[in-house]
């Protein structure tokens, strides 16, 4: 099994600068691959609620000196440079995560992958480019990277006296099995995965002698994940809970107080203008038979301007005459 390198370049003014956010990226970079390196870009003293979060993932930082009114197309050449070098001067980085949307960065993405590296692109969908998000290998918007309902645990130091508890390590399987290319991993692979989002973690801390024994143990524990034992291998699948799923229901009579439950949880994580696309994905994340139809309304748009007139949102359209969902 080969495993991917990463070099991960941050925007921080695109991710919006705060540590949770930052935190949902790490995560979902280290579940596909090692963080060689990672940078971030237009850090001030303000940002300082940061610091634990860049120092304990060895982030160097550039720091925004303002001087003028070109700043911001100073730190995208940074940015542009330093992926560069590191392509250029670090044959173990295979890959690479860009934190921004601007299209302005195309042209690094097309130079990156004619070099064989793999482009991941994260970015709010406010402001990302259909140019840029088109160029990349893979392209996440930022809301639906963060749009869990329940934020990470943090990463506690590895001499911490109280573990990871039972239910946050099934949490986190969980999560890691979400997010494979898979239905399934082996039991080698998912440790691997484990220990780069949990460098302390240990088998036996759970009172476990194998990681196989203490997946056995999640698995009746909670009832989220399957196991098997196929020639020797531990194979490890996410057990889908249809009977749970199915109870969940938008109707006619709720759908006012379901959105507003999500549009409150993308606020709350720093989002105030979204694509529909994206409120729209989450919910079927969230109510898998949600359709819009269902609840009465021929077009998705249509059900944002009932929103509208309700005062959760106001429709919008940017430069490009794209809808954009203003969370009021």
């Amino acid at each position: 099994m080969t495993s991917t390198h990463f070099a991960i370049l941050v925007d921080l003014e695109n991710c919006g600068a705060k540590a949770a956010t930052l935190s949902y990226i790490i995560e979902r970079v280290k579940i596909r691959g090692d963080i060689l390196l990672g940078r971030v870009y237009g850090y001030t003293d303000r940002y300082s609620d940061l610091k634990e979060l860049l120092l304990s993932n060895t982030f160097s930082v550039t720091p925004s000196l303002r001087f003028g009114h070109h700043q911001k197309n100073n730190l995208d050449i940074q940015l542009v440079i330093d992926a560069l070098e590191i392509a250029y001067t670090n044959p173990l980085v295979d890959s690479f995560c860009i934190v921004s949307g601007d299209s302005d960065y195309t042209p690094l993405v097309g130079k990156l992958k004619t070099m064989g590296k793999f482009v991941i692109g994260i970015s709010r969908s406010e402001v990302a480019s259909g140019i840029f998000i088109n160029a990349c290998n893979e392209f996440l918007f930022l809301e639906s990277v963060t749009s869990q309902k329940q934020p990470p645990q943090p990463v506690q130091p590895a001499n911490n006296a109280e573990p990871f508890g039972d239910a946050d390590l099934a949490k986190l399987i969980e999560t890691v099995l979400e997010e494979a290319e898979e239905d399934e991993l082996y039991a080698s692979e998912l440790k691997g995965t484990v220990l780069r989002l949990r460098p302390d973690f240990n088998e036996k801390a759970y009172g476990c002698a194998s990681f196989g024994k203490l997946l056995s143990k999640i698995e009746k524990q909670f009832g989220t994940i399957q196991v098997v034992n196929d020639h020797y291998n531990v194979i490890v699948s996410l057990k889908r809970d249809e009977t749970a799923a199915a109870k969940q229901q938008v109707s006619k009579e709720n759908f006012i107080e379901v959105f507003s439950s999500l549009l409150k949880r993308f606020k709350e994580n720093g989002f105030n203008r979204i694509n529909p696309s994206i409120l729209k994905a989450t919910m079927q994340n969230d109510y898998p038979d949600f359709s819009e139809r269902g609840i009465g309304f021929k077009k998705f748009s249509d059900l944002m301007k009932r929103l509208e007139k309700d005062g959760l949102v106001k429709v919008e359209l940017d430069g490009q005459k794209t809808m954009l969902i203003h969370i009021l």
